[in-house]
Parts: C-alpha cells; structure tokens; sequence
C-alpha cells in the first residue's frame, strides 16, 4: 500500500511538470514471479521510476519500451518469460521460473478512465472497486488493448469499451470479483477471436485503531505506516503531548473511557490494537469491541489478564459466542521471541498482517502450498 501512496504522490507531481507520465501494471502471470498481478511502477520522460515490477531485472527494459515501442498513445503489452533457458537468453538473471505480462500505457491527465486516478478515489472514499482492462485482443474483435471499466461498491460504472453487450459482460463479473473481494483474469472467446481481461480488486489499506500512546505505541505506529495502514490513535489519558508524540498518524482522539461508546466508529476493514495499560480503560474498550464486525482485536497483557477481563465483562452481564471471541488475541503477537518495544511491534504487526491476508505466520519453508495464489483464469464464451 506504501508504494501505490508513493505512485499516486508522484503522478500528482509529475502531471503537473509537462512531463509524459507511463504506466506499466503486471496484469497476469504464471509459475514463480517475484510480483504478482497488480504491481504498478510509473515511469516519467525525463527517466524517473517509481515503484517497482520485479526485484529490480525488468524495470530498465520497461523504460526503454516507454520510450521506443509505445506510438500514438497506443498501450502494449510485454511479456518476460522466466523459465530457465529462456531467462538466460533475456540475461535478466531472475531465476523466478514463471511468466510475467506487463501492460504498459501513456497515461492522459483528462481519462477520466485513469486508473491512477480510478485507484486515488477508491482510496480518498475508503471504498474497494475494480478495474476491468482489456490486456489482450486476438482475431477480429471489435476491442483494443487498454480500453477499460471501473466500478466502485455503490455501483458507480465508467467504461470506454464502445460494444454494448461486452460492457455488460465484463460489468456483471467485476461485480463477481466485487462482492468476492479478489481479483481475476477472464478470457473471452468470440467466434472470431479473443480478448484477455485483469479484473483488479482495489482495496483501501486496512483502518488501525491504537487504543493507547505510550512510548511503546510509537515502534508499531512506524511500522505500520510502513506499510501504510491508516491510523488512528485514542488517548484515554486525554493527554495533548500524545499530538506532538504521534504526529505522523491520521488521527488522533483525546478521550475518557466514559466517553469512549460515543466517539469509536469502525467496520470491517478495522484492526484494534490494545495498549493502554489500564485495566479499567481495556474492560470498556473490549466490552464495546468484542461484539462489533472488526477483523481483529488485539490486547497486550498475559493469558491471565484476559480471562480475568472476560469475567470480568461477564459479571456484568456480557455474553459473547465462540465466534465473537475468535477475533480477539490476547496475549498479542506472534512467537518471534520478542522482548524490546521494537521487536514487540514487529511481533504485533506481522500478526495483524497475517490476519489480514488469512495467513498463519509460520515459516515459509515449511508451506506446503504456492507461497502466491495463481492467476485465477476464467474463460467465458460469447456470442454464437
């Protein structure tokens, strides 16, 4: 989420300098790849690049085709095959073994189909889309490579794809992808050709919610930011030093745990971290979020400390399902062995982030499965 940030910053900078602004997105691959699907890097006339589509092998060749292939505004499509022979003949030294198709486009200030600018809203109104772009047209059918629809949550559609019947097509499977929350490649066969579409989920960083802002806050709020999470923390010491503390979070409430039900509104993409270190502070704070929808709730403290919070919480009449409780993690982080504040926030992110991507936090060389999930493919025939 950072580096998306990064590129949204740059290409409000750039689009202001007269300068041409490419864009190349990985819209589908295949075996092992370094990125997947969606990874972004822009790239500026004048040789900047930001973001990145590799470990750092294919971003040159990429700027060389901004220069020398793309004519008349028209997007192409570049594909890096990684397996073992035909990486040494590329001489990028990837060692990957996979396929990497690489859409890259001039991007025009005035689209109102930039996806730049598709993504800057979806963030701003913290709200997920998709972006439905055709990568791929095969045999004599009426679409081009680039030409693309957008859809937001509330059903806000902008497309230029001129054929009726494929808008409505490619419309009822972004919303598939939509209410799935994952993205897709769909290969649409006509009789007298093909077209390839990257249905890209766009999805705004996760809110975090620090209840707490003590010096051992300030680690996890870094490495958070890091990653671009937004972050809003709740002092309930109501102290306005934690403003000067926490100056790069979003926002920042000064609060009393009296208060506290009138002031805390979440949703699904909420994660709770917390670190108050008052015991009378976490039984209010838990009490309103055990029943609420958030993804994640963690509390810093023992094993003790938190059956002696839910007894607590159920002495004054409080009842919460197995499901309710599944949310909440306390003692908090995983086992990394963690001791400092820094190593602690590590420990807690890396929690939260394993969460959030339905992962268990165990080591890599012990997963059985694909560390990625593949390209999804699916193929749809139309017409007759």
């Amino acid at each position: 989420m950072k580096e998306i940030k990064a590129i949204l910053a740059a290409w409000k900078t750039y689009k202001n300098q007269q300068e041409e602004i490419f864009l190349s997105t990985i819209v589908k691959t295949k075996g092992s790849t370094y990125r997947q699907a969606g990874a972004r890097m822009l790239i500026t006339s004048s040789g900047a690049m930001i973001g990145s589509i590799s470990g750092g092998c294919l971003e040159k060749d990429i700027l060389e085709h901004t220069r020398v292939s793309i004519t008349e505004n028209s997007p192409i499509l570049v594909t890096y095959d990684t397996t073992a022979d035909e990486d040494i003949i590329w001489g990028f030294g990837l060692g990957c073994n996979g396929v990497v198709n690489v859409l890259i486009e001039k991007l025009d200030p005035n689209d109102c189909l930039n996806p730049l600018q598709f993504i800057d809203y979806c963030l701003k109104i913290q709200r997920p889309g998709i972006i439905a772009t055709i990568f791929n047209v095969e045999g004599a059918v009426n679409s081009k490579v680039g030409k693309r629809l957008t859809v937001i949550l509330d059903d806000q559609v902008k497309t230029d794809i001129k054929d009726n019947n494929l808008s409505f097509t490619l419309l009822k499977d972004a919303q598939t992808c939509l209410q799935n929350q994952q993205s897709s490649v769909y290969c649409y066969q006509f009789p007298q050709g093909k077209i390839d579409v990257f249905m890209e989920l766009i999805k705004p960083p996760p809110n975090l919610i620090i209840f707490g802002a003590g010096r051992d806050v300030i680690p996890v709020v870094e490495l958070a930011k890091i990653l671009g999470w937004n972050i809003t923390i709740f002092d309930c010491r109501g102290s306005q030093e934690t403003k000067k503390r926490f100056i790069m979070v979003d926002e920042i409430i000064l609060t009393r745990r009296d208060i506290l039900h009138k002031q805390i509104s979440v949703n699904d993409d909420t994660v709770v971290i917390v670190m108050t270190h008052n015991y009378l502070d976490d039984l209010e704070i838990l009490k309103l979020l055990i029943p609420s929808q958030i993804k994640y709730l963690g509390c810093l403290g023992s094993k003790q400390r938190k059956e002696r919070l839910l007894q607590d919480l159920q002495n004054q009449g409080s009842n919460y399902s197995p499901e309710m409780l599944e949310k909440l993690y306390a003692p908090i982080g995983l086992d990394i062995g963690a001791e400092t504040p820094e190593a602690i926030a590590l420990s807690i992110v890396t929690e939260i982030q394993a969460i959030l991507t339905n992962r268990q936090g165990g080591f890599l060389k012990q997963r059985l499965q694909p560390l990625h999930v593949p390209n999804q493919v699916r193929k749809v025939q139309l017409g007759n």
